[in-house]
């Protein structure tokens, strides 16, 4: 053989080593990337120019066929989707073999439904796309929002399907197409590219919560409404706002002025806050803890705190023995229905001083004479203080609320029962008397999970609590993990309405505002993947962090 074909052959068979490569190479980059098969070869790795409207290229027939050695014409592939990447992470998706979408301008929005407006608006607006409202027709590039009435489907599910360079995102309810439209900002936020194909997706739980003690430490409005605005793009559904302590009482009123600290949200505040949660179907739940930790309502009425038999005050404690006492409270919880319409309300309950001493009847004994009055002789202090909780349940429940309070303030051997509708928030398993998860559980209640051991974000870290990073919710935790590290039996998962992280302001000046945004950020998101899918994640901790730090 010349020298000269030899160097031809080994020319052409590196040529086709080059394009053989270059196919596989595009291959791996993934969704979004066609692939020109060519044998071109035109060196440039593109595609090889394709003959323009109505021309015949050079010496192919008039019929069409292609004669020998004429380049045929680019024929386009894609290889199978990959799962969009979101936290929290979709449960279900069908890939499919297309280009993907991705927003651009001139590109709509549309509605099917008028009540998808708010949602229409809103996902326009972040994505940079034109909101059309309910026009006629479709249009390429166009994203459509629609309400299936599947009544077989969650509230909260949605499907979006990406096809045609189109995509269409439809559920039962408003909120699970909001929820599909939060998995569509992510994909594009993160990867630039919706991937083609389907995501069926619903949470595993109904309420997903954050709570923020805005009592002891005060937080400005801008800071609340930055934190609704993440919770949405997260797929929380409710805010908790704990904002009467012994340290302080955070919003304006006007049946009590004289309670109200110097630094507080006015009630105009309150309502854009809730407003702003609503547009991104959060809940805002009140407390106003009792009959503990009422501190700063006790320090303008002295003569309601509750003193023990040698005359000591009680730390945040209201005598619960005195009318006035449960006046000033129904008061409060009145006023308050009208700003706070959500379905829900914590009464709080908890840590009540005189029921964590030795002889709650021997140190308080006005308090005793007023439960054997109440229910007699073998009344205690602690059937008086649940009839105390369910007094106050009745007042909420007046506004059509659902109670809840958590669970130290329920009581072992009381013949006076909590009232059956008031939801446990179990946090702790470490008061005088514990009862565990599986008491309430047996009980038939419903349990939201505050589990302190991984869900508490407690400034200063008193009584060994410590910082969560959200490593530990994230590889351990699930819904059902009350109390410690260990789980209760699934036959009660049904009963265990969600979880919600919370942040406490123990020691206020600990952290200020923008580090406590900025320590909650991880633990939120591992929380969010928990109560979406209790499942094990597919992706590593170390790989969730970097996708957290993508999806910013």
């Amino acid at each position: 053989m010349s020298s000269h074909r030899r160097r031809a052959r080994q020319s052409r068979t590196r040529q086709r080593a080059v394009i053989a490569g270059a196919f596989v190479a595009t291959i791996g980059l993934g969704v979004g990337l066609g692939v020109w098969a060519s044998t071109s070869g035109d060196g440039d790795g593109g595609p090889a120019s394709a003959a323009g409207a109505g021309e015949r290229e050079p010496g192919r027939a008039a019929t069409g066929a292609t004669p020998r050695g004429a380049t045929p014409s680019p024929t386009r592939t894609y290889p199978l989707s990959q799962a969009p990447r979101t936290i929290p992470a979709v449960r279900s998706h069908t890939p499919a073999r297309g280009p993907g979408w991705k927003p651009a301008a001139g590109e709509r929005v549309v509605v099917a439904d008028a009540s998808l407006a708010d949602e229409g608006r809103l996902i326009a607006g972040e994505l940079g796309l034109a909101y059309a409202g309910q026009a006629s027709g479709d249009r390429a590039g166009d994203l459509r929002l629609a309400l299936d009435h599947d009544k077989g489907a969650g509230p909260e599910s949605y499907t979006m399907t990406v096809r045609g360079g189109r995509v269409t995102i439809s559920g039962p309810s408003d909120a699970g197409v909001f929820y599909g439209t939060r998995t569509l900002k992510q994909e594009v936020h993160g990867g630039g590219t919706a991937p083609e194909g389907v995501v069926r997706d619903q949470p595993a739980k109904p309420e997903r919560g954050f709570m923020v003690d805005i009592a002891r430490k005060y937080y400005t409005a801008g800071w609340i409404e930055d934190r609704v605005r993440e919770l949405g793009d997260l797929k929380y559904n409710e805010l908790g706002l704990h904002f009467s302590d012994d340290q302080g009482f955070r919003i304006a009123s006007d049946t009590h002025p004289e309670i109200v600290s110097g630094r507080h949200l006015t009630k105009a505040q309150v309502k854009k806050i809730v407003q702003l949660a609503a547009a991104r179907h959060i809940t805002v739940v009140p407390e106003i803890d009792s009959p503990g930790h009422l501190g700063a309502v006790i320090a303008a009425h002295p003569d309601l705190q509750l003193r023990n038999a040698q005359g000591t005050a009680t730390r945040g404690a209201i005598d619960i023995s005195k009318s006035a006492s449960a006046k000033i409270v129904d008061d409060l919880l009145d006023e308050y229905a009208g700003l706070f319409p959500g379905a829900d309300w914590n009464l709080g309950g908890d840590e009540y001083q005189a029921l964590m001493v030795s002889h709650p009847e021997t140190s308080y004994p006005q308090l005793a004479a007023a439960a054997r009055s109440a229910y007699g002789s073998g009344g205690t202090v602690a059937d008086l203080t649940t009839g105390w909780l369910n007094d106050r349940a009745a007042t909420v429940r007046a506004h059509h609320r659902t109670p809840r309070a958590w669970n130290d303030g329920f009581f072992r051997g009381t013949s006076v029962q909590p009232d059956k509708d008031i939801r446990v928030g179990y946090w702790t398993g470490k008061e005088i008397g514990a009862r565990p998860p599986a008491e309430y559980l047996g009980a038939g209640r419903k349990v939201i999970n505050y589990n302190d051991t991984y869900l508490y974000y407690v400034l200063g870290q008193p009584n060994d609590f410590v910082y969560p990073t959200g490593r530990l919710i994230y590889e351990q935790w699930t819904p059902r993990v009350l109390r410690g590290t260990t789980a209760v039996p699934a036959r009660y998962d049904a009963q265990i309405l969600g979880g919600s992280f919370a942040v406490w302001g123990d020691f206020p000046n600990a952290q200020t505002q923008d580090q406590v945004a900025a320590g909650i950020r991880m633990p939120l998101r591992a929380t969010a993947q928990k109560l979406w899918d209790a499942r094990r994640p597919t992706l590593t901790w170390a790989q969730f962090k970097a996708l957290a730090g993508r999806l910013g």
